[in-house]
């Protein structure tokens, strides 16, 4: 685990997202909004106030949050590419994006890469994907079932992400990224709004239940951009909340900068928990989490699978990601740290739907 006290009284400053956001997502084809799920006996079993789970198994008929940033970022992106008003139409948007002959380029381990092969087919446009060599047949089987090009890479994620920047050299390529790096920055910043949507379900659904504020919220980090719009959401709150950042042992990039006080890329390892197994933290990302996570908590995959069985016990269809918040709350309870008590109420944010994966032992 890494503390950051500081970060208690830290409070994001600014805008947070577009006003557009919200409205444009509910006119894509599949809008539903997600389910909070109360689990009072967890909360009664950890001694919390509170405890529910922001459940995204099934987003516009995905299993994950990822099509949020991924289809506001793309559209934002082409329409000011083209100068295209906002609002327009994805019916023009696409025309305007396919009269210019333009394909949409990235990389992923997994989600990401179909919710931008899904934004190219909303749009009728072409979609390169590529995929780290560790990547199963299943996944990238589903990326190709949106219609678009897989490509697989001789290395891991950061290998990937150099290969796709080189293909996005191309004419006409569009790089829709996640993760940002120095010139690299615009993009990822629309990602992270596009995720808002999520976090003011959220707010809406709290307040119909009578219950809130939230005192702990806590976010899966893979390269961090989702992490970040969870750190500047309840960071621009008063009072604001404590934002605990999760990630697998094998892939503790977020930790390891913080230590280090500075970006600071290292090698992964294998990990069922495969969405989050990312070796750099995104540039854009990088301030806003140093000042804002109160805690970064590692994850090893037997503590994920055994929360992902509790959850499908209690009817939440997760996968490892989705389980390892959890995982994350009962180690910082067990430790008695940041002030969880009876009093608190916590947000675990279940990034992803149920899949295979090879059980650990």
């Amino acid at each position: 685990m890494f503390f950051n006290p500081s970060a208690s009284s830290w409070r994001h400053e600014g805008s947070i997202a577009d006003s557009e956001v919200e409205k444009f997502h509910r006119r894509l084809p599949d809008y539903n909004i997600t389910p909070l799920v109360p689990l009072p006996g967890l909360a009664k079993e950890l001694g919390l106030g509170h405890v529910l789970l922001k459940d995204e198994s099934n987003r516009f008929g995905l299993p994950a949050f990822k099509i949020l940033g991924a289809s506001w970022a793309t559209y934002k992106t082409i329409a000011t590419k083209y100068n295209l008003p906002i609002p327009v139409s994805l019916e023009e948007l696409g025309a305007s994006a396919r009269g210019h002959g333009l394909k949409l380029v990235t990389c992923t381990e997994g989600n990401w890469g179909r919710a931008v092969a899904r934004m190219a087919k909303y749009l009728r446009i072409p979609s390169t994907i590529f995929v780290p060599e560790f990547m199963d047949q299943a996944t990238q089987d589903k990326i190709t079932s949106e219609g678009a090009r897989v490509v697989v890479v001789d290395g891991d994620y950061d290998k990937s992400i150099q290969v796709a920047r080189k293909e996005a050299e191309s004419d006409n390529s569009l790089l829709v990224m996640d993760v940002s790096w120095e010139g690299y920055e615009e993009i990822p910043q629309w990602v992270v709004e596009g995720y808002t949507t999520m976090l003011s379900e959220t707010d809406q659904r709290l307040q119909e239940l009578g219950i809130g504020p939230v005192t702990h919220a806590f976010a899966s980090v893979g390269v961090g951009s989702w992490a970040q719009a969870v750190a500047m959401h309840y960071k621009s709150k008063n009072p604001g909340s404590s934002v605990v950042a999760v990630e697998p042992e094998t892939a503790a990039c977020l930790k390891a900068s913080l230590e280090a006080g500075k970006i600071t890329p290292i090698a992964t390892g294998h990990t069922i928990m495969n969405g989050m197994n990312c070796g750099t933290v995104s540039y854009t990302a990088w301030e806003v989490l140093r000042k804002g996570v109160d805690a970064c908590v590692e994850i090893g995959d037997l503590e994920a699978h055994r929360d992902l069985q509790y959850l499908h016990s209690q009817g939440v269809k997760n996968g490892p990601c989705g389980a390892a918040p959890l995982s994350a709350l009962r180690k910082l309870v067990k430790k008695n740290k940041l002030g969880l008590d009876g009093r608190s109420v916590v947000v675990l944010f279940s990034t992803e739907g149920d899949r295979e994966y090879a059980i650990p032992t």
